[in-house]
């Protein structure tokens, strides 16, 4: 049996009986390694080592941190009052106010789970109150989750950077217009469904008074992303160094103008964050021995060659990549999936003349599809638990909502030019 074979062998065979993935890609490049002669076991560490001194990667603690902070600070409720004063009396305004919501506060948690909990636990109930149909209500906190990963801070984007040495800064930009994008794409399905199922319409008309307060006492919160993604693209700072100005300024503002998290508190979100950092570094490093090893045994050129004996074009290439991730997706962890798949498919995008950037955004937009796709969608699960409503219906509500995220993944394979604008204009 070949090193090949082996690697992927005992990867899948360890993911099957349920060990988590950083131990799957540590396990299967050891046995990878045992096949390889002369190749000494040290190489394990050295890769390892390498892996993690990355100056890009110190980004990931200080966005998991300012994430925690803003999850926990008491943001959220003010982000819904002003996106829900903002939308009026428009049909299904309660739905796209959690979309638009989910969209903003993205921006500051970079996180799809802490997205849905966060929105959901604030919206569904008041959807529910309102008179939406319980599981369409429950699918809409779901699909807004998927747009954490998305838009920037995205730790999503930061590892598949770092897995394939592309430009974290770039990385991270590209995913501006797709998300505003698919946030209205989403919004005006909402609306569409609203209209057709005659859901409530609120009864209170504009009060822009009312809009400059909530907007004030959402300033500060609104202000963080602004910060961040200015400072990035005007060269001021890079994504890491951004990331720590971040993680300090959320300290500030939970701590000393909000006053919604305390010293002790604040420890107990040090502590998540590491937990979290931990558990993801552990994934990253050892996903760079296992991209090491496939590289060593020229597995990407070969994919390449097999893929392009079926077809030369790049536009089946990209298809094909949409189909596999989204029946990845279906039943494996979004990220997970990234960091296994980034260093085989990236050289393969590269042999067909794919913008590296386009391709990175490519796959973490499909892959943020898939945390809200049955059977397995972590987003779905929050959801159902924050709802208490039954897995199934609330899967079948969704299933438009997942075909909309498709469509702007096609848009964007025929308008590239959407993913790629902002960064090349870096």
């Amino acid at each position: 049996m070949t090193t090949p074979v082996i690697l992927f062998t005992v990867l899948i065979l360890c993911m099957a009986i349920g060990i988590p993935i950083a131990w799957s890609l540590s396990l299967s490049c050891i046995a990878a390694l045992a096949t390889m002669g002369g190749m000494p076991i040290a190489l394990l560490t050295q890769r390892v080592f390498n892996g993690a001194n990355n100056f890009s990667f110190l980004a990931v603690p200080a966005f998991v941190l300012a994430g925690e902070v803003m999850c926990q600070g008491g943001i959220s409720k003010q982000l819904v009052d002003m996106a829900k004063i903002a939308l009026g009396r428009i049909r299904g305004s309660l739905a796209m106010v959690s979309i638009v919501a989910s969209t903003i506060f993205a921006a500051l948690s970079g996180a799809a789970t802490a997205t849905t909990a966060a929105i959901g636990g604030l919206m569904y109930p008041e959807m529910k109150e309102s008179g939406y149909p319980e599981d369409f209500s429950a699918a809409v906190q779901a699909i807004g989750g998927t747009l954490g990963p998305v838009i920037p801070p995205s730790l999503m984007m930061i590892f598949y950077a770092v897995s394939t040495g592309e430009s974290v800064t770039k990385l991270l930009m590209s995913g501006i217009l797709p998300g505003i994008l698919t946030c209205l794409m989403l919004c005006f399905l909402a609306y569409i469904i609203a209209k057709k199922q005659d859901m409530p319409v609120s009864d209170k008309s504009f009060d822009l008074k009312a809009f400059v307060g909530t907007l004030k006492n959402s300033f500060f919160a609104l202000l963080m992303p602004i910060i961040i993604l200015v400072t990035i693209y005007t060269g001021i700072c890079t994504a890491t160094e951004a990331a720590s100005i971040a993680a300090v300024y959320g300290i500030i503002v939970a701590l000393f103008i909000y006053k919604s998290i305390n010293l002790k508190q604040l420890w107990n979100i040090f502590k998540k964050a590491a937990v979290q950092t931990v558990v993801t570094s552990i994934m990253v490093t050892t996903a760079q021995l296992f991209g090491w090893i496939i590289t060593y045994y020229n597995i990407p050129t070969m994919l390449a060659n097999a893929i392009r004996s079926v077809s030369n074009s790049s536009l089946v290439f990209l298809f094909l990549t949409l189909i596999i991730l989204m029946i990845a997706g279906m039943f494996m962890e979004a990220l997970s999936v990234v960091i296994i798949v980034a260093p085989i498919l990236h050289p393969v995008a590269l042999a067909y003349g794919i913008d590296p950037i386009f391709f990175g955004f490519f796959v973490v937009f499909v892959m943020c599809i898939g945390i809200a796709t049955p059977p397995f969608g972590p987003c779905l699960f929050v959801t159902c638990s924050i709802s208490q409503r039954p897995f199934v219906g609330v899967a079948k509500q969704i299933i438009p909502f997942i075909f909309a995220e498709v469509l702007v993944a096609v848009i964007v394979i025929f308008c590239p030019g959407i993913v790629t604008l902002i960064p090349n204009l870096m």
